[in-house]
């Protein structure tokens, strides 16, 4: 099993960054995907980005390049998400999921494990 755990989530002001991490314990795999998706309030979850373990590449939704960074440290076993320029409408609850082997892909079912998720909010 493989257990996600993000943290980092809170308020801030349009404009402003934050940077949130999913820490990873369990059985890990130097080849395992992980990404991050996000759910608005009536809004369906969707894909932000991902990165893979070992190589490092990464992945991004359109609508968050030049804005947001994905990274990871091996040592640690945790991912992070650095969201810059934070718009309003970024306010959601962020996820970080994981699949041991395999591409990235922007859809939710390619992920085998998920996080319970963290508030992050954008005031204008």
């Amino acid at each position: 099993q493989v257990q996600l755990v993000e943290s980092g989530g809170g308020l801030v002001q349009a404009g402003g960054s934050l940077t949130l991490s999913c820490a990873v314990s369990g059985r890990t795999f130097s080849s395992h995907l992980m990404a991050w998706f996000r759910q608005a309030p009536g809004k369906e979850r969707e894909f932000v980005g991902a990165i893979t373990w070992s190589g490092g590449n990464t992945y991004y939704a359109d609508f968050v390049k030049g804005r947001f960074t994905i990274s990871r440290d091996n040592a640690k076993n945790t991912g992070y998400l650095r969201m810059n320029s934070l718009k309003p409408e970024d306010t959601a609850v962020y996820y970080c999921a994981a699949r041991l082997q395999g591409p990235e892909s922007p859809h939710e079912y390619w992920y085998e494990y998920w996080g319970l998720g963290t508030q992050v909010t954008v005031s204008s």
